[in-house]
């Protein structure tokens, strides 16, 4: 029996031609990188594939690694308190459908989530969204501020034909609190090393390196960084990330100058961050809500134990993937524990590779995912892998 053809898919997402472009600007998240990498996949597998972003650079047409990226109007166009509407919301809708993709896939609470379904809903096209936060699970949804903000977001979440949750806890949030049925689906990460990894054992070098990934704003909790860094003098951290324009994050610049063993790096390329992760000890995060960070996987794909105040789903606290903590003095006193003890430490990096291989690397997550989102396409099942995934699991 003759295969059905391979529905196209658009993603939805402003802020991505920075990620997809692999450049050094431009507002590059969480959210973007997990979008770059989702499409660059599918279009490998021979989807036509596109995504939808702010115009910036070349005109249309722009085609990157078998990605069609179709433009919508500048980030700063328009007149303030019209542009809500034109030409944000007309540019967007003009973008859809020349896109004219099966399947549209949007993530981040936002109102785009809502104007993306209507516009769907009126095409007859199937909408997913992706949870990219525990905020976007929050009835209260912290991250939005207009009232019609979240009323389009939450139709956009009724509306959906499937929406993705990246934990356990996230599915459970949107049940109860809006309703919503889910699927988790794990996010893929590339192997940085693939079969030449090698086990890692506690560096013997003094100081120990702790890093720190994100952007460098207040949601993210630097400070706490800062204290940290000041309690542990015996220890150096890198800080890397790009930074925020705001008074909060230059206060948060000057006193990272000023401590002797942390060093602010800012934006780094690709290259220069592999090179960290695998020259540090240890990764830290002061987040406290979170989705799921690619920086975690990452971590994790290097046999990297991590001390932090988020935990996903519990998954440091039960598969040993490090230690997880609620202040600074329990992350001062979480990293010295495992730095004293090379066998829990190394215990810690067997368990966060072999936690990401089973869960996260590339084509494992990605065809969990390519069966989620494909379901959703009427008539369309792909036969490759007849359904048949390993799900998630904790390190053992």
């Amino acid at each position: 029996m003759n295969e059905q053809p391979l529905p196209s898919i658009c993603f939805v997402c402003h802020n991505a031609y920075g990620s997809i472009a692999e450049g050094q600007t431009g507002h590059i998240g969480g959210a973007e990188r997990q979008v770059s990498l989702i499409a660059k996949w599918m279009a490998r597998r021979g989807y036509s594939v596109s995504v939808l972003t702010w115009g910036q650079g070349r005109d249309d047409p722009i085609e990157i690694d078998g990605v069609r990226i179709h433009k919508m109007c500048r980030a700063d166009e328009g007149i303030p308190g019209l542009r809500f509407f034109h030409p944000r919301w007309t540019s967007l809708n003009r973008a859809l459908r020349r896109a004219n993709a099966n399947i549209y896939y949007q993530t981040c609470e936002e109102f785009v989530t809502g104007q993306v379904s209507i516009w769907c809903k009126r095409n007859r096209r199937r909408f997913v969204h992706a949870i990219a936060s525990e905020s976007g699970c929050n009835t209260s949804l912290p991250k939005i501020s207009s009232i019609r903000g979240r009323a389009l977001y939450r139709y956009g979440l009724r509306n959906a034909d499937l929406v993705i949750a990246q934990t356990r806890k996230q599915q459970s949030m949107l049940k109860e609190g809006f309703g919503r049925d889910s699927v988790v689906v794990p996010m893929p990460c590339p192997d940085p090393v693939g079969d030449n990894y090698v086990q890692r054992s506690l560096a013997d070098k003094l100081p120990f390196h702790i890093l720190w990934v994100g952007r460098v704003c207040p949601v993210k909790r630097p400070e706490m960084l800062l204290e940290l860094a000041r309690e542990c003098s015996n220890l150096h951290f890198d800080m890397v990330g790009p930074l925020s324009q705001d008074d909060a994050t230059r206060e948060i610049v000057k006193s990272a100058h000023e401590l002797p063993n942390l060093t602010l790096h800012g934006r780094v390329d690709d290259d220069k961050l592999k090179s960290m992760y695998r020259s540090s000890d240890i990764y830290c995060s002061t987040s406290e809500v979170e989705g799921f960070p690619n920086t975690f996987l990452e971590a994790w794909s290097y046999g990297l134990p991590i001390v932090s105040t988020f935990d996903p789903d519990n998954l440091i606290a039960e598969g040993n993937l490090g230690i997880t903590c609620t202040n600074v003095s329990e992350l001062a006193a979480g990293m010295n524990r495992l730095l004293a003890e090379p066998e829990t430490w190394q215990q810690a990096s067997k368990a966060a590779r072999r936690y990401y291989l089973q869960n996260h690397c590339l084509d494992a997550a990605m065809a969990i995912f390519e069966n989620a989102v494909s379901r959703t396409f009427s008539g369309f099942a792909p036969q490759r892998n007849n359904g048949r995934h390993k799900s998630l699991s904790l390190a053992q």
